[in-house]
């Protein structure tokens, strides 16, 4: 769950804490001759696998360490030398991109409307062949008819790029009403790796009603003035 405020106490319910302590030392077993610092010095590189899960209140009873901690184990964080130390708590919460950068999921986001293609009168023979190679692969097909004749169809519209290549050519341009069905959204979203494209879906769907109800909360309180 979201935190009610930023400054809130966090609880079980909205925040995750881990801890990452971790002190260099010298090798203590290291040979002379050796110059490599992996055989030199101890815990010189930090990597994520060093933060650790502190549960807080019920969480251990709900979740394993394996689905809360970091993805990957080997990320590296940072490097030490002997006397250097590293003694972090760190608390990870739930938030939107508004308020931080840091927390959007999203790489590229984007929509379009469901493309329409009706065909005005029966295109057939060379015409035919034609027509398809107008649209991408999988939008228009071509069928039999009873004399035999290649005939175009719709087959699916979602491949259509809206390229409007169709218009050159004067035989073809009144064959064909092109548009977009206005009440069907096409979403692609790629993800960062955090959440699933679905997910991050889903998500927006619940930022964008909680934004409505806050527009028609304002809309009753100035009517009811």
């Amino acid at each position: 769950e979201y935190k009610p405020e930023a400054d809130a106490e966090p609880t079980d319910q909205d925040t995750l804490k881990f801890e990452l302590k971790i002190k260099c030392s010298r090798n203590s077993a290291a040979g002379k001759e050796s110059n490599r610092a992996d055989d030199l010095y101890v815990n010189h590189n930090v990597y994520s696998k060093h933060i650790k899960w502190l549960p807080i209140g019920s969480q251990s009873d709900l979740y394993k360490s394996a689905d809360v901690g970091p993805i990957h184990s080997d990320i590296l964080i940072t490097k030490m030398r002997p006397g250097q130390e590293l003694n972090l708590q760190l608390l990870a919460i739930k938030g939107v991109a508004k308020d931080h950068a840091k927390f959007s999921p999203v790489a590229t986001a984007s929509y379009r409307l469901l493309p329409t293609i009706q065909l005005t009168q029966e295109v057939e023979g060379d015409l035919a062949v034609r027509l398809q190679s107008c649209f991408s692969p999988g939008v228009i097909k071509l069928v039999e008819n009873d004399q035999g004749k290649k005939v175009a169809q719709v087959d699916n519209a979602r491949y259509d790029t809206c390229s409007r290549n169709v218009f050159r050519f004067n035989e073809l341009k009144d064959t064909v009403i092109m548009g977009r069905a206005r009440d069907h959204f096409i979403f692609t979203i790629e993800s960062v790796g955090a959440l699933k494209p679905d997910e991050l879906f889903l998500e927006a769907v619940k930022v964008l009603k909680n934004k409505c109800r806050v527009i028609l909360q304002q809309i009753n309180n100035v009517n009811n003035q």
